[in-house]
Order: C-alpha cells, then structure tokens, then sequence
C-alpha cells in the first residue's frame, strides 16, 4: 500500500517547491482524465454529479480568479464568459452558472478547456517568477489552497466518472486493467477500548489545513470501544438478509422515508447475478469481495445498520482521538497511489486500528458544525466551507480515490446524510 506523502507543511517553502507541486497536482488531473474518451467529459447523471469538463475548467477557474485577477498586473480573463460558467458556489464574487445543468455546456468544448486550463498554468507560473517578496506572501497560501482544492476535485472526478458509467447498460469501465485488490477472510471484529478523558483535535502546527479543520480545542470523551476495521461486505450482506432494508425500526424516520422513495434495497452499484453480489467499480462488474469494506452507503444505512447490530457510528471526535493519540496509522493505507481505486481488505490482525486512512470515507455520528472559536474568513473564499455548516454529517480517513498526500487526522468531510455515490462506509463504536 501506497505511504502518504508529507507534503503539506508549506510554511517558507521556496518558489520552486511550491511551483513543483503545482505542476504535480495539475498534471494528475489530467491524468485521471487520460482514459476518458472525449463523449465521456460531459456526463452528469445527477445533480450532484459534475461533468469531467467541467472540474477541469472550475480547477483553473479557482486560480484565476482568486490568484491571476487579483496579483497578475495586466492579466486579462481567458474568456470574459468562463467567470459565470464555471464558478462552483462563490455568490459574493459572482453569479454561479446552476450546477444542476452543467452537462447543457456543450461549448466550450474540450479542447477548448484544456486551452483555458493551460493558459492559466503558464499565467500562474510567470506570477511566481516575478511576483516580489510582498505579493508572493500573498499569493502562497492561495497558491496552496488551490491544490488542495483541486487534489478534491480530483476525488470526485473518479467519483462522478463512476456514478456516470453505471448509468450505461454497457458498464463501461473507466480503467479495464485495473487489478482486484488481494482478499482475505472476513475476521470477527475485535472490540479496542479507548479511555475517556480530556482531549484536543483539531488541526495544529503549521501544516496545511482548512479552516473548518480549527480552531484546536478541548473536549470531553466518555471511555468507548471502536471496532478494529470497517464494516465488511459480508457484515452488511448479513443486515440485507436479515431484512435491514424492510424493516422500519431500525431506520431514521428521513431514512426509512428514503429507502420506500428511492427503493434501496442495497448499497449503491449492487446487484445480484446467479445468487451472489456483484458491483460496479471504475474497472467494470465485479463480484462483491465479502472481507473488503462495505461501500457507497448513505449516512442513513450506515446508522440503520449500527442499530441492527446494537452498536453506533463514532464521534467524529472520538475518531480523531483514536487516529492520533491511541496509535491509528497515519502513515499507510488503501489511498488512490494504491492503484485499486476500490476497497480492498484488511491485511490481517494488527494490534490497532485497521484500514483508519483509506478504503472508504467513514461516515461519523457528528453533525457538520462549526469547532469553538470558528471565524469565517473574510472575502469569497470564505465561502469555502462555512456556509456549508448545516444539514450535512462529518466524514472521516480518507478514501481508496484519495490522493495520500491529502489526507490527515484532523480532515472533516461532509455529505448530506441521503448521498452515497461517495466512496463512504463504516466503522462501529460503543459506549464502554
């Protein structure tokens, strides 16, 4: 499995370095986009989905606007049109193009993105070039916010290029010659108990962070258990026949009500074929492998499913206590450098936690909200992550399509309970 790269810490980092990343970060965008065949750039099958084309063209949408516009003496747009179409959410800069209707942006065409994109790198590689001491203290953390920013977009971009090829009867698969992970035999989940007591998350130091990652603080814990890995294929299988998905008691009331409206009856990219589940993955159909962790479920299946067991979701803050002050591995894990791009299982007993850094996002029993102290940053890239503080629930570790040298201990990620075509799955806790 792929090391997670220590990258982040960009506090005085040279020009060159930082310049370096930038060029690594936005050549794996392309690469990601490689297999794609030029019909497949425009897919959204939902509204959440976003079009390849379009996360290629927002990507540099963000440098341009919060980095060349502003810094750039003499920078003119790309196209006076592109500010309108490709700005994600950012109303206190502009009026956004609606997201739900991406995919009607036939033009600008393909080429035609990859023409803006690579405008924009060449204007931003000049500004770090010639911009004097002042403006580059300036530019920097922009500068990093940016690939950071992207580094997301590269996520989704597997994950909506997957949501997009399932829709195909044809089931096309994004990269054939990818490799099935090694498997294992499901184990019987061992129980780790954690101490209650006073404890800090949050993220600290000088290391990259978002700002909905602070400010650090205190909080209390009652002692608790949390499983040693993920919930399994074969847990789960265990739940649907058991009639998990028929019976109402163990189901949010807003769960339950989605599970009749939508007619789940398992997770997301499922299907039965001659008696045993298959799913869909970036590599094509495939046979569900029952000791890998269960994947693409809503928060309202993975709670149903705790309360099926007679256990909970995590904390988020119980989470991060375990990832970094009770011996979780931060260093290792099923991340995209892996390769698999899909849930792979455990390696084997460990004397920890297992699989806390990648193969799937775990879904946490915590609201998204904001930490004690939290201020939003002034300007449109206060929008960020702010306003987004409502309705959703908190996600952590990382996933099999995230890049490694993206994730940490103190990463909040957030989805609203309902959404699933996330690579999201589950860990159990318990009171002690």
């Amino acid at each position: 499995m792929a090391e997670v790269r220590e990258v982040r810490d960009w506090t005085d980092a040279p020009r060159a370095a930082v310049l370096d990343a930038y060029w690594r970060v936005r050549a794996e965008t392309e690469t990601l986009c490689a297999p794609l065949e030029t019909d497949d750039y425009g897919l959204q099958t939902m509204p959440d989905v976003s079009p390849a084309k379009w996360h290629i063209a927002h990507t540099s949408w963000f440098f341009e606007t919060f980095i060349l516009a502003r810094f750039a003496t003499g920078y003119r747009p790309h196209h006076p049109a592109y500010d309108h179409l490709f700005n994600s959410y950012y109303v206190t800069h502009g009026e956004p193009f609606l997201r739900p209707r991406r995919a009607f942006l036939s033009r600008p065409t393909v080429d035609a993105v990859y023409a803006y994109r690579h405008a924009v790198d060449a204007a931003v590689a000049r500004l770090a070039e010639t911009a004097d001491a002042a403006t580059w203290r300036r530019v920097e953390p922009l500068l990093v916010l940016g690939l950071n920013h992207e580094q997301q977009h590269q996520e989704l971009l597997l994950t909506d290029i997957k949501h997009a090829f399932s829709y195909n009867p044809l089931y096309p698969a994004y990269r054939p010659d990818l490799a099935t992970p090694p498997t294992g035999t499901p184990g019987t989940t061992q129980w780790l108990s954690y101490p209650g007591g006073l404890y800090e998350i949050g993220a600290a130091g000088e290391a990259f962070a978002y700002d909905n990652e602070s400010p650090r603080h205190r909080v209390w814990l009652e002692d608790f258990v949390l499983a040693d890995r993920p919930v399994t294929n074969a847990d789960f299988i265990a739940f649907i026949d058991d009639g998990g998905y028929r019976e109402p008691r163990w189901w949010l009331s807003e769960g339950w009500a989605t599970v009749r409206a939508e007619g789940w009856q398992a997770p997301l990219y499922w299907a039965r074929r001659d008696g045993e589940w298959w799913h869909f993955t970036l590599g094509g159909m495939r046979r569900v492998d029952l000791a890998a962790p269960v994947c693409h479920v809503s928060y309202y299946e993975a709670d149903a499913y705790a309360s099926w067991a007679g256990r909970r979701l995590p904390t988020e803050a119980e989470w991060e206590v375990v990832a970094t002050h009770a011996g979780g591995d931060t260093r290792t894990g099923n991340l995209r450098e892996s390769g698999w791009l899909q849930p792979a299982a455990a390696a084997g007993p460990a004397e920890g936690p297992r699989q806390l850094f990648g193969d799937v996002w775990e879904w946490t029993g915590s609201a998204y909200s904001a930490y004690p102290g939290f201020r939003i940053p002034d300007g449109p890239v206060g929008e960020y992550n702010g306003k987004f503080m409502s309705g959703q629930m908190v996600l952590r570790g990382g996933s099999c399509v995230t890049p490694g040298d993206h994730v940490r201990a103190s990463y909040r990620n957030f989805f609203y309970p309902k959404d699933r075509w996330q690579f999201s799955g589950i860990r159990l806790a318990a009171d002690a």
